[in-house]
C-alpha cells in the first residue's frame, strides 16, 4: 500500500524559507506523477507545483520563482523547497500521487482530481 508522509512545515516570518519533504513507501522504484498542494482555511485546495517521471515541473503562478519541487528517486523523498515566504503561503500542505500516471506536464497537472493518493498533510504559517 502506498503512503505519504509530509514532514518540514512550521512557523516563520515573511521573507524566509522552509523545506517540505514527502517521504513516500510502497511502490517499489517505479516514478509516478507527483505533486505538492495547499488549503487555506475557506479556500479550496489549490496545486502548488507537479513533477513527472522525468523530473518536468510545473509551477502555479502564484510561486514561480520562490518554490522549487524536486525529488531524491534514491530515497523517494519529494520536496518542495519554499523561499522568500509571504502570508498568503499559509496553508496546509499536502503531497500527493497518481500512479497511473508517469507523465505529467502543463497546468493540468496542478489539478487535485488528477490525483488519487495523499499524504496527511503538513502546516505551514508565514507571519508578517
Amino acid at each position: 500500500q502506498v503512503q505519504l508522509v509530509e514532514s518540514g512545515g512550521g512557523s516563520v516570518q515573511s521573507g524566509g524559507s522552509l523545506r517540505l519533504s514527502c517521504a513516500a513507501s510502497g511502490y517499489g522504484s517505479s516514478r509516478y506523477c507527483m505533486g505538492w498542494f495547499r488549503q487555506a482555511p475557506g479556500k479550496e485546495r489549490e496545486g502548488v507545483a507537479s513533477i513527472d517521471a522525468w523530473s518536468r515541473k510545473e509551477y502555479a503562478d502564484s510561486v514561480k520563482g520562490r518554490f522549487t519541487i524536486f525529488q531524491d528517486n534514491a530515497t523517494s523523498t519529494l520536496y518542495l523547497q519554499m523561499n522568500s515566504l509571504k502570508p498568503e503561503d499559509t496553508a496546509m500542505y499536502y503531497c500527493a500521487a497518481e500512479l497511473t500516471r508517469s507523465y505529467c506536464i502543463g497546468p493540468w497537472s496542478l489539478a487535485p482530481d488528477v490525483y488519487k493518493t495523499w499524504g496527511q498533510g503538513t502546516q505551514v504559517i508565514v507571519s508578517s
